[in-house]
């Protein structure tokens, strides 16, 4: 109820209100400051004279100034893609035959034929690390590196942390509970 009567006296005579205040004359800008005044077209003409004309010794050495200007990321990321595709280049030169491998025809996948130096197929690596693990003595890590064109380092990592087909059994640490018996 207080908003409309609000309202009623503020919107009462509006009209009337604002052309009285667009037809009152409009106030004038404060004067400036000598110090920062902008320069009229009377005054100080040979200012004006000195900063349009040529000055002669500036413009040559402005001349003679040659500025040649590259990106270094932009230069670095170009080197550094040069030297993968290098680095690409003759490591796809050095391939191996397969060892081993699976029929895959009947799945619709392509069968490989030769793989990269230093790379292993996952028939290939499942081969190594069983018989690995029924003849440690005959498939010792070195043994299995040069057979497959591998590093040493990766194949000595490759056996230590990659180890398939090992069943633990854990036994219940109560005496009533049933076991998985081992055949």
């Amino acid at each position: 109820m207080g908003a409309r009567v609000a309202r009623l006296f503020r919107n009462f005579n509006l009209e009337n209100r604002v052309h009285r205040e667009i037809s009152k004359e409009k106030p004038r800008a404060a004067p400036r400051h000598a110090a920062t005044a902008l320069p009229s077209a009377g005054s100080s003409s040979e200012e004006g004279e000195t900063v349009n004309q040529k000055n002669v010794p500036l413009l040559t050495n402005l001349q003679s100034v040659y500025v040649e200007s590259t990106d270094p990321a932009a230069a670095a990321a170009a080197a550094a893609a040069e030297a993968s595709k290098i680095v690409m280049v003759s490591k796809e030169m050095e391939r191996r035959p397969l060892k081993y491998s699976l029929p895959l025809d009947r799945y619709g996948l392509v069968e490989l034929t030769d793989v990269p130096k230093g790379k292993l197929t996952i028939t290939e690596a499942l081969k190594a690390l069983s018989s690995h693990q029924q003849q440690p003595q005959t498939w010792t890590p070195e043994k299995i590196a040069q057979d497959y064109s591998l590093d040493l380092k990766d194949t000595k990592a490759l056996l230590e942390f990659f180890v398939p087909f090992q069943i633990q059994i854990i036994p219940p640490k109560t005496e009533n509970a049933k076991q998985i018996k081992a055949s």
